[in-house]
């Protein structure tokens, strides 16, 4: 009986601490401070390939790791109480890459989208996409088109996800959209202003990126949120997108709340 009841306070300890281990994982960090949090951060995922070079792997390896840790990151910010993440997940220039590249990643995204769906309903994960999403495979576009109707009402956390798209296309189809309501009169030119811009953008309705950042060592936004990152925070590392875990996120935040944020103003 007494070694039945020591095996039972062995169960009991590990599931103690595997317990306390989740929790830590979830608590804030102790030097961040929960009030200067970035409300939005946004992600440029760089270095899956050569991740997976650097492993004598074939390159899709790295994109199903990148993958992985785009969905800790997410979950990262919904326990820590970061309101939106963006991702860079294809450009308009990726389409440039290897055919077979190409067609992994357009498979990729919609066996994720699948895959994960429940569970982010699950979190609360409010899913959006950004980009020109009719350029997509068809059954991609009814995977996203699922997956935001059927998280539409969701509040823990938005999960913005740039597929196929370019910033300087956006802004040439905001200036479109504009132009064509001065010709049908309903806009007056001098009335054009940064408020009235911003409602024709994919991100219309959220806060722009408070936090960018840039994996892989490459210092370069890459055509992604030109108008919306006027004001934000860069934070570049050498780290490649498939090692990014919540330490190295720690690091970006601590690193963020050491900024002075004035604006183009003096304090």
């Amino acid at each position: 009986m007494a070694t039945h009841g020591k095996n039972i306070d062995q169960v009991t300890d590990k599931t103690a601490i595997k317990e306390m281990n989740v929790k830590l994982l979830h608590t804030l960090p102790a030097d961040l401070d929960r009030q200067h949090l970035p409300q939005h951060v946004a992600v440029i995922m760089d270095g899956n390939g050569r991740w997976a070079k650097k492993q004598g792997l074939p390159r899709i390896v790295g994109h199903r790791q990148g993958v992985d840790v785009l969905k800790d990151l997410l979950r990262c910010c919904k326990d820590w109480g970061i309101e939106s993440l963006t991702a860079y997940a294809f450009s308009t220039e990726n389409w440039g890459r290897p055919s077979e590249e190409v067609d992994f990643l357009m498979v990729l995204f919609e066996r994720v989208l699948r895959k994960e769906l429940h569970e982010m309903c699950m979190e609360g994960v409010r899913i959006t996409f950004m980009g020109d999403l009719e350029a997509l495979p068809q059954s991609l576009q009814a995977e996203i088109q699922h997956s935001m109707a059927e998280t539409a009402n969701n509040k823990a956390v938005r999960f913005n996800i740039a597929i196929n798209y370019g910033s300087r296309r956006e802004i040439i189809k905001v200036c479109r959209h504009v132009a064509e309501k001065v010709r049908a009169g309903e806009l007056n030119p001098e009335d054009i202003d940064e408020s009235i811009f911003e409602q024709h953008l994919y991100t219309s309705g959220i806060h722009d990126p408070d936090l960018l950042i840039r994996t892989s060592g490459e210092m370069r936004l890459s055509n992604f949120l030109l108008w919306q990152i006027a004001y934000t925070e860069i934070y570049f590392t050498d780290i490649l997108w498939p090692e990014f875990d919540r330490t190295e996120f720690h690091h970006a935040l601590v690193a963020y709340q050491q900024r002075d944020r004035r604006f183009g103003k003096v304090k």
